[in-house]
């Protein structure tokens, strides 16, 4: 458990903005009195997940547990290892099982000439298969979350690390055209809101459907959540060694997510023992609907602020 971590008022710097909780079920991080993320870990029967992400403004835009697809949760992160789903959730799909929380941390980060508050922290799971309880694969997943007046934004971090299970020379990753970091939205968002990118708006071929895949450094949506607008972006790391294609969708209800291409052959690949594969992404949600002008800005304060992989 991570107990409690709270700066004193005394605390000098930045830092002293973020506070850690972790309650029986989930990890919770708040700026001052503001929630700004829910990370649910306790009680999940597959897997963990960030069941909320609060704007600024305190809107949360995730969904968790819809009634057509209940293995939507929030921000969650899934693909298929040795043929085995952990983005669905049936008897014959995997489990991420948590393990151990480690590395809760406060921090102060330089963008620009100003500090940013940093409150982070690491998860170490094991993803099984329904039958063999000897893990496929290894993760360390850390999050970090900022606060700060130069970000404008709810903006955080998450860096998955997956590494071939105990005893397992390899591991073949592959899966469906949208796994990998997913976002689902609030019921209110769908259909009427708009994917875009920095080139404008989202031109990958389409897949099925109104879904796309297409390329960039990131990705963003924006649309009306409860009758105000918002939006959403997804980042994409410059280090990561597999580049992220944007799943879009908005008909009948809007996701994002940060795929890997799994979907076709030559988009598979093996995670090798002593090899790990290390993906590090973006995540913010404002309050408006923000310009790209104003998302590339941001999404160059995050690089700088998250650093290299």
């Amino acid at each position: 458990m991570l107990g409690v971590l709270l700066m004193s008022a005394a605390a000098a710097g930045a830092e002293s903005r973020l506070r850690i909780t972790t309650g029986d079920a989930a990890v919770t991080v708040a700026d001052g009195e503001r929630t700004v993320l829910v990370y649910r870990w306790s009680g999940v029967p597959f897997k963990p997940y960030a069941e909320q992400f609060l704007t600024p403004g305190g809107l949360n835009v995730l969904r968790d547990q819809v009634a057509d697809h209940k293995h939507h949760h929030g921000l969650m992160y899934a693909v298929s290892a040795d043929g085995v789903g952990f983005w669905e959730e049936t008897p014959r799909a995997g489990k991420q099982v948590h393990k151990s929380f480690s590395d809760a941390t406060t921090s102060s980060r330089k963008s620009g000439e100003e500090d940013v508050a940093c409150a982070s922290f690491t998860e170490h799971l094991e993803w099984t298969g329904p039958a063999d309880p000897k893990p496929l694969l290894r993760e360390t997943r850390r999050i970090e979350v900022y606060a700060g007046a130069r970000v404008g934004a709810s903006l955080l971090t998450w860096r998955t690390t997956l590494e071939a299970g105990e005893g397992r020379a390899e591991v073949k990753i592959s899966g469906s055209h949208y796994y990998g970091l997913g976002m689902r939205f609030l019921k209110s968002m769908d259909k009427i809101g708009e994917h875009f990118t920095a080139k404008g708006k989202v031109d990958g071929p389409i897949v099925r459907g109104v879904e796309r895949l297409t390329p960039g450094t990131w990705c963003a949506y924006a649309a009306e959540a409860e009758g105000k607008p918002v939006t959403a972006v997804l980042f994409d790391h410059p280090d990561n060694a597999r580049k992220a294609l944007w799943f879009t969708m908005h008909d009948p209800f809007a996701y994002l997510s940060a795929a890997l291409n799994l979907h076709v052959p030559q988009g598979q690949f093996a995670i090798k023992a002593g090899e790990p594969l290390k993906l590090c992404y973006g995540v913010a949600v404002a309050d408006g609907k923000l310009r790209a002008e104003a998302l590339e800005k941001l999404y160059k304060e995050w690089v700088e602020l998250a650093g290299g992989k």
